[in-house]
């Protein structure tokens, strides 16, 4: 059903005028519909995030105007949920099994940013679309949304598997690269020059920080475990590794780097050595309150009305096909690989809240107009919305084909990622992940 803007405009002026009065009915509604439509798409056999990301697109601008993601203090939320959910996604990764797939998450990273910008840039230029905004909208093709493809996998029970380690290692790769080339267009935009030393250090210090993280990261992560358990009081150990993750995150952002790239980073440091059973209790804890909102605030920043131009939908289209197919493709690069190439192509296809952020730069720079701005939208929320179901048909297609490799990332507890929203369970509705393994 299609909520008549009008009818939208009403419900969000009769939420509180005051600050926090107003916030928490917005927070309230945000977590009763993201429960909700996250359980009936659990119920519908598809991942929860599917209903958590169409909850955010209903209470968004275009339709109820509850959630606006521009707020500032939703827009804290959202980035406190993504990186909660980065931590909890580096406390199931290990290291050593990552780093066991790292030639192939590297040539899949490459392959995934190389080919979606080059069929996107080719396509667009062809349109008749001028060189800069088709740089831009062509940069908006080559990320790799983490969080979602994250909890895509788990919902999926996918992160113990050959194909997550290698999704993971590939999306943290592919982060960085994006965030490179995020960098080098904005300077392209605003009239500074780019040289080749200067992208050059942008990658040294986003692969460096990592590097470092991890090294000097562990050893403090220990003694800070031991001087938690010191504490009387429950549920120390989990707070004081949470509160570690948004160091590393903040350290991440003043060096030049992403906050989910030190979240990611901070939750590798602690492996098997550490209580990750009671730390991610802890976490999970917190993002089940934080991560919905992460997925609504993508979902939100979503303007139908923008994707109603005869232009915008053909340019939209095109980029949907280009950003769809290229990541697909990217899959079967490293033909090495063991896995499922299919699954793992499909887990790189969506852009999220990366995908908006490369168009809100371009638009409120001048490099993209209001049509273009909305066909990198629609590129973003059709690859967002149509990767978990379809996922999902390929996941319980091939199964029982080609089983997944039971050692590497493990979960830890009862405590998983796919419980920071409906449904335990993975879409074919086979118990939890320690079932299937």
């Amino acid at each position: 059903m299609i909520v008549p803007v009008a009818w939208g405009s009403s419900i969000a002026a009769a939420l509180p005028d005051h600050g926090v009065a107003r916030l928490m009915a917005v927070l309230a509604a945000t977590l009763f519909a993201t429960k909700l439509l996250g359980e009936a798409a659990v119920r519908l056999r598809q991942p929860a995030v599917l209903g958590e990301l169409v909850a955010g697109v209903l209470l968004g601008g275009s339709l109820l105007g509850v959630l606006d993601p521009t707020d500032p203090t939703v827009a804290a939320m959202s980035q406190i949920g993504v990186v909660v959910l980065l931590f909890q996604t580096g406390l199931h990764t290990e290291l050593g099994s990552l780093l066991s797939v790292g030639g192939a998450a590297t040539v899949l990273a490459i392959a995934g940013v190389v080919l979606p910008m080059a069929l996107g840039y080719a396509g667009l230029m062809a349109m008749g679309v001028p060189q800069m905004p088709a740089i831009v909208c062509s940069a908006a093709l080559c990320a790799t949304s983490v969080g979602i493809s994250a909890r895509v996998l788990s919902d999926l029970n996918l992160l113990d598997s050959l194909e997550g380690r290698v999704v993971l290692g590939a999306a943290v790769v592919d982060d960085i690269i994006g965030l490179i080339i995020l960098a080098v267009v904005a300077s392209a935009l605003s009239g500074e020059s780019v040289s080749t030393l200067g992208v050059v250090k942008m990658a040294g210090i986003a692969i460096g920080f990592v590097i470092v993280a991890v090294a000097v990261g562990g050893p403090l992560a220990t003694l800070g475990e031991r001087g938690a358990k010191r504490f009387k009081s429950s549920g120390t150990l989990g707070l004081m590794a949470l509160a570690f993750a948004f160091v590393l995150a903040w350290l991440a952002d003043v060096s030049g780097s992403a906050l989910i790239v030190g979240a990611f980073a901070a939750g590798l440091v602690f492996d098997t050595r550490h209580d990750r059973d009671e730390i991610e209790r802890s976490t999970s804890m917190v993002g089940f309150f934080f991560v919905p909102i992460f997925f609504a605030s993508v979902g939100a920043a979503v303007r139908l009305e923008a994707l109603a131009t005869p232009r915008t939908l053909v340019i939209g289209t095109l980029l949907t096909v280009v950003g769809i197919v290229g990541k697909v493709a990217a899959g079967f690069v490293p033909f090495w690989f063991k896995g499922r190439r299919l699954v793992v192509g499909l887990a790189m296809v969506p852009r999220g809240e990366v995908g908006l952020i490369f168009a809100q730069m371009g638009l409120s720079s001048g490099g993209i107009d209001a049509d273009l701005f909305g066909a990198v939208m629609l590129m973003v929320l059709v690859t967002t919305l149509v990767t978990p179901p379809a996922l999902a048909r390929i996941v319980q297609r091939t199964t029982k084909a080609a089983p997944r490799e039971s050692e590497g990332l493990t979960l830890q507890g009862d405590w998983g990622l796919d419980d920071f929203v409906a449904g335990p369970g993975p879409p074919d509705g086979r118990g939890d992940a320690g079932d299937n393994r």
